[in-house]
C-alpha cells in the first residue's frame, strides 16, 4: 500500500511509538503500577486481547499467525503458548526489542529461535509487507485505528490476501466521546500530540469492507465492542466465505 496518507501516517506512528511513547507503552503493558486512567486502558486492552484469542481455534499447533502491529508482544506470546508459529511485526523497533525480551523470559529462548512447537519470529517493519508470506490467521489489534477509514479498509483487504482463514482486527467505533477527543486533540501543540485515532461508524465500515475487491470472498462475522472508561475499541472478524 503506497497511498500518501498511509505513508505519512506510518512515518508518524514509527516516530511516536519508537521514540516518544516507548517508555510509556513499556509501563502500560507491564504489571507496574499506573494511574487510574491508564489502568482502565490496560484492563480494556487485556479484555480485547482475550476476545481476539478466543476467536481463534483453541489448539493452534501447525497454524501460522501474523500479529500485525505486535507492540510489546502479549498476544504473540499467548498464541505461541497454544502452539502457533507466530510472525510478530511492528513498526517500532524499540517495542519489538522489548517484546522479544519478554517472550524469551516467558517462553524461553527456544521459542524465539524457532525451535519446537510454539514459536515467535519478531520483526520490525511494515505489517503489510508481502514477503512475510502466507498465514492461517492475521490479527491487527489496535494497529489500524490511526489510519483513515479508506486506508483501513484497504489494509484489511491486504491482510486478507495473505490469510487463509480469518482476519481479526479492531477499530475505534464512532461515539460522541471519541469524536470529541479526536476534535480536541487537534488543538494541542504538535509536539504534544499523539497520533490521532480515526473513529469510524461500524455500518460504514461493513459496507465498505463488502465492496473492497480483495474481500470479495470474505464475510464480516463476529463483532464485539469493549468499553473500559478511557479505552473503547471494537473487534471485528472477517472470515473467508
Amino acid at each position: 500500500m503506497h497511498t500518501l496518507t498511509y505513508s505519512q501516517r506510518k512515518s508518524e506512528l514509527r516516530t511516536y511509538f519508537d521514540k516518544t511513547a516507548a517508555s510509556a507503552w513499556e509501563r502500560l503493558t507491564s504489571e507496574a503500577p499506573v494511574s487510574r486512567i491508564r489502568a482502565t486502558v490496560r484492563a480494556g486492552r487485556d479484555r480485547m486481547r482475550t476476545t481476539l484469542l478466543a476467536w481463534l481455534p483453541e489448539n493452534l499447533e501447525g497454524r501460522r499467525i501474523l500479529d500485525a502491529g505486535c507492540g510489546t508482544g502479549a498476544l504473540s506470546i499467548e498464541a505461541a503458548r497454544r502452539g502457533a508459529e507466530v510472525v510478530a511485526i511492528d513498526i517500532a523497533p524499540t517495542l519489538v526489542e522489548l517484546a522479544k525480551g519478554r517472550a524469551a523470559e516467558i517462553l524461553g529462548a527456544r521459542a524465539i529461535e524457532g525451535r519446537g512447537a510454539g514459536t515467535i519470529q519478531f520483526l520490525a517493519g511494515d505489517m503489510l509487507d508481502p514477503s512475510l508470506g502466507r498465514f492461517d490467521h492475521a490479527i491487527a489489534m489496535d494497529s489500524l485505528i490511526h489510519y483513515r477509514p479508506a486506508d483501513m479498509v484497504a489494509m484489511v483487504g491486504r491482510l486478507a490476501t495473505v490469510s487463509g482463514s480469518s482476519v481479526l482486527f479492531t477499530f475505534a467505533p464512532r461515539t460522541p466521546a471519541l469524536t470529541m477527543m479526536h476534535t480536541v486533540g487537534r488543538f494541542f501543540p504538535r509536539h504534544d500530540r499523539a497520533p490521532a485515532i480515526e473513529p469510524v461508524d461500524a455500518g460504514f465500515l461493513r459496507r465498505h469492507l463488502a465492496s473492497e475487491p480483495a474481500l470479495l470472498h470474505w464475510r464480516a462475522d463476529r463483532s464485539l465492542r469493549i468499553d473500559s472508561h478511557f479505552y473503547t475499541s471494537q473487534a471485528m472478524e472477517m472470515m473467508r466465505a
